[in-house]
């Protein structure tokens, strides 16, 4: 019998009632929201249920709004795949925007220690109990986190870029 969408919100909210929320159909992904002081419950039981079975973490990944009041300002996105099923879940945890922090999971799937520290070098989001939270792709000595919205795009300062060549024009009045 196929995995169903409403079977997996009945069993989520029987077990974590309204620490799971806003269910939805995004294209091919069941998605729902969840508070993040459950996440390791939360993983732990879609991943050990005998009936739901999510047992490969797909991706871990971060999100900045900058434009959120602070309690939502970040997120944590969790993909999970059902292999059996071929049923894919997504989990979005909002995170307060003065002091990003949520547990790890990396006790529970190995192949999210990359994924946080990743989360982390680029967010800054803090990933409680991480074996060893520190930057994976950027200098050690870097101050900021470079995905935060809050820096620009571009380097207004570079001389060695010809905007023509980006499709931008320059006129001189």
């Amino acid at each position: 019998m196929a995995l169903e969408n409403n079977q997996i919100q009945d069993k989520l909210v029987e077990t974590f009632s309204n620490d799971v929320f806003n269910f939805q159909q995004e294209r091919d992904i069941f998605s729902l929201e969840a508070s993040a002081d459950k996440i390791t419950p939360l993983i732990l039981f879609l991943k050990n249920d005998p009936e739901l079975k999510f047992h490969f973490l797909t991706d871990l990944c971060g999100i900045h709004y900058p434009d959120n009041e602070a309690e939502r300002q970040f997120a944590v996105v969790y993909h999970l795949h059902n292999w059996y099923e071929n049923k894919r879940l997504k989990i979005k945890v909002f995170l307060n925007g003065e002091k990003p922090e949520i547990k790890s999971i990396s006790n529970i799937f190995l192949s999210s220690n990359w994924m946080e520290r990743e989360t982390f070098d680029f967010y800054g989001i803090d990933f409680i109990g991480h074996p060893q939270l520190k930057r994976i792709l950027n200098m050690d000595e870097m101050q900021s986190h470079p995905m935060r919205k809050e820096f620009p795009l571009e380097d207004s300062g570079r001389t060695d870029k010809d905007d023509r060549f980006f499709g931008r024009t320059t006129t001189n009045c």
